[in-house]
């Protein structure tokens, strides 16, 4: 009585975990793919490349120059971290 009782309880548990484990398995291929594909997609079109690659340049000098406006880095950290984002 008491294995009738035990293995109606662990089964469902079991089956309910394979089944969240098969779900991420699939949720990663699928993210996987999706990665894949917009990394295909950026390496056929060099120019929207290359528009992303500014913008995140100009967005990050951007920030510098706020920090410093508000007086957090001086004008030497100022240039010394673009030139670093620069030659990245």
């Amino acid at each position: 009585m008491e294995k009738i009782i035990f293995f109606s309880l662990v089964i469902p548990i079991f089956i309910f975990v394979l089944y969240l484990g098969g779900r991420a398995i699939m949720n990663g291929f699928s993210a996987k793919e999706a990665n894949k594909s917009q990394k295909e997609e950026i390496d056929n079109n060099p120019d929207e490349k290359t528009s992303i690659d500014n913008t995140n340049i100009s967005d990050e000098i951007s920030k510098l120059n706020d920090l410093k406006d508000k007086g957090i880095l001086t004008e030497e950290e100022f240039e010394s971290a673009k030139n670093k984002i620069l030659k990245n």
